[in-house]
């Protein structure tokens, strides 16, 4: 297992790292929308499509982040669709989070795959716009994931309910705990501020995430860190309630060793487009 790990890591930084550094950002605008149609037919699997019928919802996928594409919707200043999908994962996160496992299949099944793709069409722009604005503020932004994960896990297994009596969500994730939760959190408050800090001294010519909030306010620096670091830990618990409510480990067995492309990028579909959000209202 270990070693299938190793092997698909490298194989998977050899297509996005020469993608992500490349001048244009045209590479990896194309190698993440090819992601983002094997998310779209994971989606769909998880829901119960399958055969020809999910890889056509991947060819939809595919056909809406084409369209946004061909008509100049990357290079737009979109505040209002950062507001608009933001507020939908805070809200609709939160409610799938209360009615937990049980209350999944009980949202209609075309809204449930029709949501999937506007999530991931939403998360392609994001990251797109993110590498068009820069590879610091990009990076900024996936650095605090990958952060936040790292931290709650030591953090979880170091204290993991010396602090509580209960763990963060049972029946979704029983592995979670709050003062994993806490220690994401502290983990992602220290790469913003140390982050923002470099972003300084260096005179970076390009702000990250963190920078951006900062010119409004260290206030907003620390809010923000907390903030995207909670909802993080949404993006993962949402993907675990479905694969749950399908009665599956993995998202598929596309990535050796990793299991799916919405395994790996599940706490991403959130954090993107608010971080969109907050960098577009910290500059307006």
């Amino acid at each position: 297992m270990l070693k299938q790990r190793v092997i698909t890591a490298l194989v998977l930084l050899a297509i996005l790292l020469p993608a992500l550094f490349y001048p244009s950002p045209v590479p990896f605008t194309a190698v993440v929308l090819v992601l983002m149609a094997a998310g779209a037919w994971e989606w769909a699997r998880l829901n119960g499509v399958q055969g020809a019928a999910a890889v056509a919802v991947g060819g939809v996928c595919v056909a809406l982040c084409g369209l946004t594409w061909a008509l100049g919707g990357l290079n737009k200043h979109l505040p209002w669709v950062w507001a608009v999908g933001g507020a939908a994962w805070v809200l609709g996160g939160a409610w799938l989070l209360r009615a937990g496992v049980a209350g999944w299949p009980r949202v209609p099944r075309a809204v449930r795959l029709v949501g999937g793709i506007l999530a991931l069409w939403m998360a392609w722009v994001a990251v797109v716009q993110a590498r068009m604005t820069g590879i610091n503020f990009l990076m900024s932004i996936l650095v605090l994931v990958w952060v936040a994960d790292i931290f709650a896990y030591f953090a979880g297994r170091a204290f993991g309910l010396r602090f509580t009596s209960g763990k963060l969500a049972p029946s979704i994730s029983p592995g979670k705990s709050w003062e994993g939760v806490w220690g994401g959190m502290a983990g992602v408050v220290a790469l913003a501020c140390a982050w923002a800090a470099a972003d300084h001294y260096f005179q970076a010519a390009v702000p990250s995430f963190y920078s951006r909030l900062a010119a409004s306010g260290w206030w907003l620096v620390l809010l923000g860190a907390v903030f995207m670091a909670a909802m993080s830990v949404v993006g993962d618990l949402v993907e675990s309630l479905i694969k749950r409510s399908a009665g599956v480990k993995d998202s598929s067995a596309l990535l050796p060793g990793h299991g799916g492309v919405l395994d790996r990028i599940d706490a991403l579909l959130p954090t993107l487009p608010l971080a969109m959000m907050l960098s577009s209202f910290a500059s307006a």
